[in-house]
């Protein structure tokens, strides 16, 4: 029987029925007893879990943690090529059991590859109609010039070039040229555009020409959803402009995927249950700002598991492999977040210059194939994937994968009546031994790329797949204090995203001509603090975790990029108890 809140008001209740005699004390507690039940019933005073569940390329992971934190189920499930159905299923195996109560699920966090498969796919993308506001500084490299021929052809509704746009400073260049927006509306109505992208020359300085752009189109196209550039991207034109277009052609995307998560939701009668979707940052963010930014889903699966690994170990710092399916994902954990990439991302052959998790990816995935080649041995890039449990050759098909390779070396353990490692009896003991040192070369090679230093630091394992790098070369695995493989490792990605915050990021550029530095950082911090209340926290738990000021020495003012980041606990809006007299 779970705990009970109690108000002021039901504590004087009991000490009341503790001076009845004890026959009116039965009938009364009996009497107390229904009354409380009832209560709960209309109050609906619940003890939360948060759901979190994050889609691999191979399995699709489930887990429900209770109020204190602790795991109180964990499952795994096949991913699907829809993967909605693998979702599906995950949660239908999660509740199988009937331990959790249903009505206490208040929060469902989902870990998406729906806009990052669309973008690579090229699939269910949205006409985007592109207003660049700079014409006559920025007419050389047209809107979409940089996109590929394949993406642009799915993508492409109309592009707009106007006047407008400011300098480095701030200054306005030249006024917009306003009268040419309505007739860019019409032309977007008449080419099908389901959504526009807006971008201006150093927008992020001064956006005021982008929001009255917006402003202007929204009047003549009520109901298309519009992505600023600054909202999205950093200072380089091009990259954030074409940031702006992936986010607006994800727009169908990204209601489709909250459409189907809510159906879930509702079909396993999570009646409680908020929705909420991972940012690729490791926090997360509602379905209303996931609608509005569902560019910031994608590489949301490597940013889960970091956190995760930090949440099962306790560590703020240091360098975490998850070895999936498919692949080996290696990112850094600094301060209790990932790190962020400093480089330009490309995405399905897009270059951009929004936020973007710092990972490297290597194909070593507990599915990746094992290739005998000229007398010895290399590792993928091939993967079997989802398909592990019918091509691996432990379970009877023909493939031998690293985690054969693992069950050969009997470091690893699977608990699947269909897999059998008698099987693997053909494989040569030496094949089998090249085969691990190869696998151990190539994890280590990654975690030395991803360091910063010469110094050892602490390597956290997880993911399904982490059974392929044996316990007993954690002691001298190079460049690493310690390894640590924390228990729950297998979920640590399902887990990341059931415990992470609400966040917000804001990037801009300021001069500090006008406004003293001192103004212009305490304005960009309540910039965030209200853009993370925006994303679904909670305004009094929102903190500031990270400021990163870069002075701009190129230019003749004094000016600065200035990033911050902000944190906070989830808003779920739970209903408050009421008292009420027996």
């Amino acid at each position: 029987m779970r705990p009970t809140r109690f108000s002021r008001h039901h504590s004087l209740k009991l000490d009341a029925i503790a001076f009845e005699s004890r026959f009116h004390q039965l009938d009364l507690c009996h009497r107390f007893e229904g009354w409380i039940n009832l209560k709960a019933e209309e109050e609906q005073i619940i003890m939360p879990i948060r759901v979190g569940v994050d889609v691999g390329g191979t399995h699709t992971d489930a887990v429900a943690l209770g109020h204190q934190g602790q795991v109180l189920r964990a499952v795994k499930s096949q991913t699907t090529r829809d993967l909605i159905t693998g979702i599906s299923n995950a949660l239908a195996n999660l509740f199988s059991d009937g331990t959790i109560n249903r009505r206490d699920v208040d929060a469902a966090m989902f870990g998406t590859t729906h806009s990052t498969n669309a973008i690579v796919e090229r699939k269910g993308l949205s006409k985007v109609g592109v207003i660049r506001i700079g014409k006559q500084s920025s007419s050389s490299i047209p809107p979409m010039y940089t996109l590929p021929e394949d993406l642009s052809a799915s993508v492409n509704g109309a592009s707009v070039m106007i006047d407008g746009g400011h300098e480095y400073s701030g200054r306005q260049i030249v006024p917009m040229e306003e009268s040419a927006l309505p007739q860019a509306a019409e032309r977007f109505k008449e080419n099908g555009v389901q959504s526009i992208a807006i971008s201006a020359v150093f927008s992020p300085v001064n956006p005021s020409h982008e929001r009255r752009a917006a402003e202007i189109l929204a009047g003549r196209l009520p109901g298309v959803p519009i992505s600023l550039s600054h909202e999205i991207g950093g200072l380089g034109l091009i990259a954030r402009e074409n940031a702006a277009i992936l986010n607006s052609a994800l727009f169908r995307v990204a209601n489709s995927a909250i459409r189907s998560f809510q159906e879930a939701v509702d079909a396993f009668e999570l009646t409680n249950a908020k929705i909420f979707l991972t940012q690729n940052d490791g926090t997360l963010m509602n379905v209303d700002y996931a609608r509005k930014y569902p560019v910031r889903t994608i590489a949301c699966g490597p940013t889960n598991s970091i956190r995760g690994a930090g949440y099962l170990t306790g560590m703020s710092d240091g360098v975490v492999v998850d070895v999936g399916g498919t692949t080996a994902l290696v990112g850094v954990i600094s301060n209790g977040f990932p790190r962020d990439s400093t480089i330009p991302a490309s995405i399905g052959g897009v270059r951009t210059n929004f936020r973007m998790p710092d990972v490297l990816a290597i194909g070593c995935g507990g599915g990746t194939v094992v290739h005998r080649v000229d007398g010895g041995v290399t590792i993928g890039p091939d993967s079997v994937a989802f398909e592990l449990t019918e091509k691996a050759l432990s379970w009877g098909g023909s493939e031998v994968t690293t985690t054969d390779i693992a069950l050969a070396s009997g470091y690893a353990v699977i608990d699947d009546g269909k897999c059998d490692p008698a099987r693997l009896s053909e494989l040569d003991s030496s094949f089998v031994d090249r085969a691990r040192k190869k696998i151990i070369e190539i994890v280590e090679d990654a975690v030395d790329r991803m360091k910063t230093t010469s110094a050892q630091v602490p390597v956290i394992l997880v993911g399904g797949g982490g059974i392929i790098v044996p316990p007993s070369h954690y002691s001298s695995f190079k460049g690493a204090s310690r390894v640590v493989r924390p228990e729950m490792f297998q979920y640590a990605n399902a887990i990341g995203a059931a415990t992470a915050q609400v966040g917000a990021e804001v990037d801009r550029t300021f001069s500090y001509e006008e406004t003293p530095r001192e103004e212009v950082l305490k304005l960009v911090k309540q910039m965030c603090v209200e853009e993370a209340v925006r994303a679904g926290a909670i305004a009094s738990t929102v903190r500031i975790v990270d400021v990163d000021e870069i002075p701009l020495t190129y230019i003749s003012t004094s000016a600065a990029r200035i990033r911050v980041k902000a944190v906070g606990e989830l808003d779920l809006g739970r209903p408050k108890p009421t008292s009420r007299g027996l």
